[in-house]
């Protein structure tokens, strides 16, 4: 939803989750392990920081907004962090959306209802280093712990309630010129195939801002 509504703004592109850092982490470790030896025998150990810095212009060369919002929930990881400030900039802004587990948990439960879930509805949601939820939350209190003015924190609860005072939090704080948005109509420009994740809807949205 954040992504959609921020997409209103022609300066401003933001899709779906994107496979951007996952793809210059996979690139980071092959220098470092399976292609060390070549890189190191060829006198190119120099050539990781531009095969790795490489990637989010690839990625993202059919764009021409100024600005880009990159979405993936591992950012917030610390090893990523490093990578991302080694790579991308030294003073990144990463806009961290929060919410109670409990309301996240639910959402994932019904959603794998509505897709006719085989088993528990709730297996594995809630492990220790799971994916969705609990590998991303641990890069939440990580990013809450290590704040130096890197991380914006917002809660879903203020976005679906005060959307214009946060939106206007975030042009401020990415120093983005500020942008009127139409919170009654938002649209999502760039749907993703839900059937990937095999759960249908997962990232449907509401054309209007609010609470079911």
């Amino acid at each position: 939803m954040l992504s959609a509504i921020l997409d209103q703004n022609p300066e401003i592109h933001a899709e779906g989750n994107s496979a951007v850092c996952q793809l210059m982490w996979d690139m980071q470790q092959s220098c470092v392990t399976n292609s060390a030896e070549q890189l190191q025998a060829n006198y190119r150990q120099g050539t990781q920081d531009d095969l790795v810095r490489a990637i989010p212009a690839i990625y993202y060369k059919d764009v021409s907004a100024t600005h880009i919002v990159d979405k993936c929930r591992s950012w917030t990881l610390p090893d990523n962090m490093a990578m991302l400030k080694r790579y991308v900039r030294d003073d990144p802004k990463v806009i961290v959306l929060t919410r109670p587990v409990d309301e996240i948990a639910e959402s994932f439960i019904k959603l794998r209802d509505r897709n006719n879930w085989q088993g528990d509805l709730s297996a594995g949601l809630l492990d220790p280093g799971s994916e969705p939820i609990m590998r991303s939350l641990a890069g939440v209190h990580w990013a809450q712990a290590n704040n130096h003015g890197e991380f914006l924190f917002i809660e879903y609860a203020d976005l679906i309630k005060s959307t214009n005072k946060v939106v206007d939090s975030i042009y401020k704080f990415c120093e983005i010129e500020p942008y009127t948005h139409d919170f009654t109509n938002v649209i999502n420009n760039h749907p993703e195939d839900d059937s990937v994740y095999g759960l249908i809807g997962q990232h449907d949205i509401r054309s209007k801002i609010g609470t079911r």
